[in-house]
């Protein structure tokens, strides 16, 4: 799986496991199902309660569901942290390229762009084509507004990253880390699966300005705050385990 390094305003290095073609082919077919879906609701009700509505009524209706399907999107997307129901479904997400929250500004400008991205030429094959051959990948939307879509849910398991085994020979970075506690080793797992799960890289930089100076360190000149404190935790298991050996 593709994944993209992006640099957060509190100098945090993340990686990102982009979205798949194919899970934003699924998602986009899930939301337009959803409307088909409330549609033919609509119909087995009115077949249903033999009520017919005609004229100004039906009309209004119309306008009504067209507004909802072409706001949709947006909409969602911006009382919903960047997900339609269908990105939900599928765990992916709308990111700003600095790693945060895009704006109400780029949701717009994105969905601004779904005409020429799934209303021009052929439906769709706008929007297909640059996705395919761009570099995230985008849709002209999502390069134009500077956003892409990302997974939600790593597909690496949390212990596999914090609790990795050691080796023989292993030396500690941080022989401070025996100072904490499995409170404080229990805390840190927390804030880490918190940002595996959901991207706050502020929690990560919080805890990692705490650690270092409970523990009066400075991570080698290159080492990011979430390697920092995988290091740590990884330095604190070898020093238990020594310490349960003698």
């Amino acid at each position: 799986m593709q994944t993209i390094r992006i640099t957060t305003t509190q100098n945090i290095d993340i990686d990102y496991e982009i979205a798949g073609l194919g899970e934003r082919i699924l998602a986009r077919l899930i939301d337009i199902g959803l409307f088909v879906l409330i549609f033919l609701l609509g119909v087995i009700i009115a077949s249903i309660t033999n009520s017919i509505v005609e004229g100004s009524g039906l009309v209004i209706i119309l306008v009504i569901y067209f507004t909802l399907f072409v706001l949709y999107d947006l909409l969602f997307e911006i009382f919903m942290n960047g997900q339609s129901v269908g990105k939900r479904i599928m765990k992916i997400k709308v990111i700003s390229l600095d790693g945060g929250r895009p704006t109400v500004g780029q949701y717009l400008m994105r969905w601004i762009f779904r005409i020429v991205d799934f209303a021009l030429i052929e439906p769709g094959l706008v929007a297909l084509v640059v996705a395919a051959v761009s570099e995230k990948p985008q849709r002209l939307g999502d390069i134009v507004a500077g956003t892409m879509l990302i997974r939600t849910v790593p597909r690496t398991k949390m212990d596999n990253i914090v609790f990795m085994p050691m080796y023989d020979g292993y030396q500690p970075v941080f022989k401070e880390a025996g100072q904490l506690t499995d409170k404080d080793v229990e805390l840190i797992h927390e804030v880490i699966n918190t940002y595996m799960k959901t991207g706050n890289s502020v929690v990560v930089y919080n805890m990692a300005e705490r650690v270092k100076e409970h523990l009066q360190v400075t991570p080698p000149r290159g080492m990011n705050d979430m390697l920092f404190l995988q290091t740590v935790v990884k330095d604190y298991n070898h020093l238990s385990a020594q310490m349960d050996s003698l």
